[in-house]
């Protein structure tokens, strides 16, 4: 079985900065259970626009990853607020 690497991108760690204290544990104690979990998971996709993407939940809180199936690589995009992320989301990808 491939072993999985993470890449948190340079938008994701500035997202992951923002975050207060709480918070922040919170979101990188779920990143690690998805780094050492995620053969096991099954990614929850986003809709069109966001085709592509996945969301993984911490609370009220999200972050946006890509899979790259082919180089067993996960990229993760972006972490935000379940009312804001998406609609960033979608600014940047346009």
């Amino acid at each position: 079985m491939n072993s999985w690497q993470f890449k948190i991108t340079d938008k994701a760690e500035e997202d992951l900065a923002k975050l207060d204290a709480v918070v922040r544990k919170r979101v990188t104690e779920k990143l690690q259970w998805m780094i050492q979990n995620f053969e096991y998971l099954i990614p929850i996709p986003l809709e069109e626009p966001l085709k592509g993407f996945f969301k993984l939940r911490v609370g009220d809180w999200r972050i946006a990853y890509e899979v790259e199936n082919e180089k067993a690589l996960v990229i993760i995009h972006m972490i935000d607020h379940r009312d804001k992320i998406y609609k960033k989301l979608r600014a940047r990808i346009k």
